[in-house]
Order: C-alpha cells, then structure tokens, then sequence
C-alpha cells in the first residue's frame, strides 16, 4: 500500500473509521471488532480514527486493547469535544480538555496520542483560538504529538489552517461531496496541512447496495441522524435525502469503470486527489476491511472519467445537500 505523509508519519493511504465500534452504525461484538481491526492490519492498514465519544470510549477502550496484545505499529487518531460530560462550552476549558485527554491516554493505553483531534467543535470556538492554546500546551507537555481539527465545513477547515502548528485537517469528502477541490485542498498543501477523509461512502450510499426502502437499527444514525435530527446531518448520508442519495449512487452504476466496484470506483476517486493523505472508510467486519484495502491495489481513474464526475456532481447533487458544507 503507497504511504503518504501526515505530520512525518508515513501512513498508509487507506485506514481504517473506527465509529462503528462504539455501536452507532449498529451493534458491533468486540470479537468482530477485534476481527476486523487484524484484518486492516494484514491488509497494511497503518492508520485508525477513533474518538472518546464513540460508545462512550468503547471504541477507544477495543482499539488499545487490541493494540497492547498485538504490538502493532499504528498510528492512532483520536478526537476529542463532543462529550455530554459536561459538554457545551465546559468542554473547551483548558482543564476539562486535558481531562478528556486524560481518558483517552488511558483508554489506549498510550503515554502520549499519535493526534487528537477538535471533535466538529462550534465554528466560534475555533475563531476564538483558545483551544489551539490548549492543544499547543499539550503537545509541549507530550500530553499529543499532534493536534488537529475534524470540521463540518470548508469555512471552519479555513480557521483551522491559519492556526500555527495544525498537523491535520479530517473532511467529510466523496463524489457526492466535491467542494474541497477548489476551496480547501490547495490551501492545506501548500501549508503542508494532512487531509484525512471521512465518510468517503457516504454512509453506505456509494457502494450502490440500498434500496429506497432499506432500513437500519434504532440505534444506527442512519435511522436517528438521517435528517440531522441529533447532529449535523452533513455526517449522514453526506447531507442527502436518503430516498434521493440511493437514486444518486443508481446513476453511478454505469460510470464504473471494468475491473471496479461501485465502492472501489468511490474510494480511487478520492485517492486520485494528492491533497489527500489518508481516507478512513469504516468496517464492521474483516470482509468490509479487506474490500476497502483492495482499493490501493487499483489504477487511477481516467482523466475522462473524473471530468465526468465532476460535471454529474455540479449538475445532479451541488444543489441538494444539506448542513453546513
């Protein structure tokens, strides 16, 4: 699998969205869990995602102890922001933030996170700066390596950038979902800034497998988020509306190019980009897993093809998205 760089680490291309474990994509056991984090790391996946707000840590808690038995040689991503204790403005204190911080070097059973990330934090707080303050004085104490920000929007990526010392910026980026091409991607090479992809299927959408009436567990966002009932709806189905976003990915079918799935066509798609450093497609189990490693394996796409999608983009989905964006 081709490396790229993320803060000197060289990463593998393809990691792997750990969301899932902490059950908000449906029940996952830790027995799967732990199943399909091996299988990442036999395809040559060298990069998870988590945060402390996944299962309330559980996604954190299986990851380290995954990686204490294993020994393995991952770079780990956590994020922090998001949790209900106490939540609100309280969580952006320097004291509850290195509190959160606490938990999750405890959780992975590290002395010092590979990164952390600000957790889709309001786009006040980053203009403010304060917790960058935060950020930069743990990483001096070795609390973080490094420090970055998963956003909701390009304008909030844009704060971030101008923050001396971001190693990361974490983008919800697909064929759905085009905009960073020309108002982001520029701007974070030039700066030297890693662009981590997430949600690169759209929630499920690309890989062309539902139906308008396919349904999901009371406990999965697909069900309680599909609007953006509980949280930005950009985070579900890339801010479409279900019934359309099916229609959408039917429309892809044919683009696919010999050789490909839907799915794998989704995943090239944005490793053509070299803005790009890692993407972060979720699993549920170790076929998932080695079905998105596969993915590095493939040609780019044409230069014909990715003009295409580009246009179906502008002409077929710009208009219908949702949330910040």
């Amino acid at each position: 699998m081709e490396r790229r760089d993320l803060a000197g680490a060289m990463v593998g291309e393809v990691g792997l969205g750990c969301w899932q474990f902490g059950g908000d994509w449906g029940a996952v056991s830790e027995e799967s869990a732990r199943a399909t984090l091996q299988a990442a790391l036999d395809g040559g996946v060298t990069f998870f995602d988590t945060a402390d707000v996944y299962g309330g840590g559980v996604s954190e808690t299986i990851i380290g102890r995954f990686l204490a038995e294993t020994r393995a040689d991952v770079f780990v991503a956590t994020k922090l922001g998001r949790r209900g204790d106490p939540g609100g403005p309280a969580n952006y204190s320097p004291a509850v933030m290195r509190a959160h911080t606490e938990d999750s070097l405890r959780r992975l059973g590290v002395e010092r996170l590979d990164l952390t990330q600000l957790h889709c934090i309001p786009t006040e707080e980053l203009r403010r700066g304060g917790v960058f303050e935060t950020l930069h004085t743990l990483q001096t104490e070795g609390k973080i390596a490094h420090f970055g920000a998963s956003v909701e929007s390009v304008e909030e990526a844009q704060i971030c950038l101008a923050q001396p010392g971001i190693a990361s910026l974490q983008v919800i980026f697909n064929i759905f979902r085009q905009k960073p091409i020309d108002e982001l991607f520029a701007d974070a090479k030039a700066k030297g800034v890693a662009i981590i992809v997430r949600l690169p299927l759209a929630s499920g959408l690309l890989t062309g497998k539902y139906q308008t009436d396919t349904t999901f567990t009371p406990q999965d966002h697909r069900t309680y988020n599909r609007d953006g009932q509980a949280f930005n709806v950009g985070e579900t189905f890339a801010g479409l509306p279900f019934e359309l976003g099916v229609s959408l990915a039917d429309e892809l079918k044919p683009l696919v190019p010999d050789g490909f799935t839907l799915t794998q066509m989704a995943l090239r798609w944005i490793l053509d980009f070299d803005a790009v450093t890692v993407i972060i497609p979720g699993a549920k189990n170790p076929d998932q897993a080695v079905g998105n490693v596969s993915v590095a394996d493939l040609p780019p796409l044409s230069p014909e093809l990715h003009a295409k999608l580009r246009d179906w983009y502008t002409d077929r989905v710009a208009a219908h998205i949702r949330g910040p964006y």
